[in-house]
């Protein structure tokens, strides 16, 4: 005989009969309560690589954590600055979690040359950026620089261009194309290095180094501190080729501040960028900028632009506003 009630019709069920299934989450309606991190342990990254970050605790510790759910959206970069939770202790096999990220200062991003791809934030909290190109071998590209000088600009960074190799072609006429920008020049040569040059400029500041490979940019910062070494890469002599040695943005402290090294770039595209976000990093300009009609390109073709009736009478100089311009050509143009 079968254990089963099996009744005769629909009529003959009554409400006992009807199972309700219960709810495998439980029967308690969901909070909207979210769990308080403010006083969780806050903190630096040092590195990401592989979803993993490297975190430098201001108590001093080092821990890897992974991005909780919540943070997956907004990630986070080199030396962005975050709050953890869970495993803090540092013990081998421990993994803390990032659960909140700080209001950055500043942020240098990139896109593909193209200007299709996503935007990419390289570091973030950076306050200087050192560009770093061979005066040979590679070629100097004065179109990339102008691409890390824009980005730098708008992010608000100051600029600091190193002229590597100099023993092997003397920089001077390449130097020319930028006689109109403030910015700070240093020749490196192995007979006279200006590494404490170099140094003192660096001091206390979170410095971005940029620059494709094979320029010498990791060799500059294994002298600047030399606890750290990452692996340089040799140059083709003929073809100016080489790999890169430097896979992920790093913060190295040094001289009282960080240095970031970050992977050799052969590209730097630009988007959303224009001409206002160009004059953050020419003040003499922006101010006689305000004369300007609204939405003014500040081109030579653009009507009633005050610039250069104002470098025309002296108020401005006219390598200033020249260099300024190639800036804004150069958001547009492709290497």
């Amino acid at each position: 005989m079968s254990w089963l009630y099996e009744p005769q019709n629909r009529h003959d069920l009554d409400e006992d009969d009807v199972k309700i299934r219960p709810n495998p989450k439980g029967s308690r309606p969901r909070t909207k309560r979210r769990p308080n991190f403010d006083n969780a342990p806050v903190g630096m990254v040092l590195e990401v690589h592989l979803a993993r970050y490297r975190v430098l605790l201001d108590s001093g510790i080092e821990v890897l954590a992974t991005l909780a759910k919540d943070m997956r959206k907004d990630g986070c970069v080199t030396c962005d600055r975050v709050a953890l939770d869970g495993d803090v202790s540092s013990d081998k096999g421990s993994l803390a979690r990032i659960v909140r990220r700080e209001p950055r200062s500043s942020q240098l991003t990139r896109t593909s040359e193209d200007g299709e791809g996503a935007e990419q934030t390289i570091v973030a909290n950076a306050d200087q950026l050192v560009i770093v190109m061979a005066s040979e071998n590679p070629e100097p590209r004065p179109r990339l620089v102008d691409r890390y000088l824009v980005a730098g600009y708008h992010a608000g960074l100051k600029p600091i261009l190193v002229m590597t190799k100099c023993d092997l072609k003397d920089p001077d006429e390449f130097l020319e194309n930028f006689r109109g920008f403030d910015l700070e020049i240093i020749k490196y040569r192995k007979d006279e290095p200006q590494i404490d040059r170099l140094a003192s400029l660096l001091e206390n500041h979170t410095t971005v180094f940029v620059g494709h490979s094979g320029v010498g940019k990791t060799t500059l910062i294994n002298q600047l501190a030399p606890n750290y070494q990452r692996p340089t890469g040799e140059v083709n002599l003929v073809t100016g080729r080489g790999k890169h040695t430097s896979s992920s943005a790093k913060a190295i402290h040094a001289h009282g501040g960080w240095l970031i090294d970050t992977p050799g770039i052969r590209t730097f595209g630009l988007s959303g960028i224009d001409a206002a976000g160009v004059l953050k990093g020419f003040s003499d300009l922006a101010l006689a900028a305000e004369k300007c009609p609204r939405g003014c390109s500040h081109m030579i073709e653009a009507p009633d632009c005050s610039l250069d009736d104002q470098a025309a009478e002296g108020v401005l100089q006219e390598l200033r506003l020249d260099s300024f311009r190639r800036l804004i050509l150069s958001i547009q143009s492709v290497d």
